[in-house]
C-alpha cells in the first residue's frame, strides 16, 4: 500500500485477526493446513483485500494450501460479513508471501559469510590473541 490511510490499516488489522481465526476454526478443507497470516492489504476504496499467508512445508503445499484458501474465499468473506461491521466486505484474494523465506535464506547466507571469513582469519575469530588488550585503557 504506498499511502498509509488509517482507516483501511485498522480494516486490514481486524481482516487479519479475524481471517486467522476463522481459518484456524472454521474452515474444513484439508488442502488448509496450519498457515500462518502475514499480512492483510486493503485498498483505499475497500473494495479489494490481498491476504498474504505462509505454511510449512514445501511447495506443492503452498500450492494446494492456496487452492484451498481461494476455494473457501467466499465462506470466510461471508463469515466476515457477520463478523466486522462493515457497509461492504472486500473482495479477498490470497498470495503465498515469500519474505519468510526469503529472510531465512539471506541469514543462511550471512552465517555462510562470516563462517568463511574466520577460516581464513581465526586471528579476529578470537579476540583474546588479536591484541584486544593494547586498546582496553583498563588493562594498561
Amino acid at each position: 500500500m504506498p499511502k498509509d490511510f488509517p482507516r483501511a490499516r485498522r480494516v486490514a488489522d481486524q481482516m487479519q485477526r479475524e481471517l486467522s481465526e476463522l481459518i484456524r476454526l472454521e474452515v474444513k478443507d484439508p488442502r488448509v493446513g496450519m498457515l500462518t497470516i502475514t499480512e492483510v492489504e486493503v485498498t483505499r476504496d475497500m473494495d479489494h483485500a490481498k491476504v498474504f499467508f505462509t505454511t510449512l512445508g514445501g511447495k506443492t503445499e503452498h500450492e494446494l494450501c492456496l487452492l484451498g484458501l481461494q476455494r473457501a474465499s467466499g465462506f470466510l468473506r461471508t463469515q466476515l460479513s457477520h463478523r466486522m461491521q462493515l457497509r461492504q466486505v472486500p473482495k479477498i484474494s490470497f498470495v503465498y508471501d515469500h519474505s519468510v523465506e526469503r529472510g531465512m535464506q539471506l541469514s543462511q547466507l550471512i552465517e555462510t559469510a562470516v563462517a568463511e571469513d574466520r577460516s581464513r582469519n581465526p586471528e579476529a575469530a578470537n579476540p583474546e590473541t588479536s591484541g584486544s588488550e593494547a586498546r582496553d585503557p583498563d588493562k594498561q
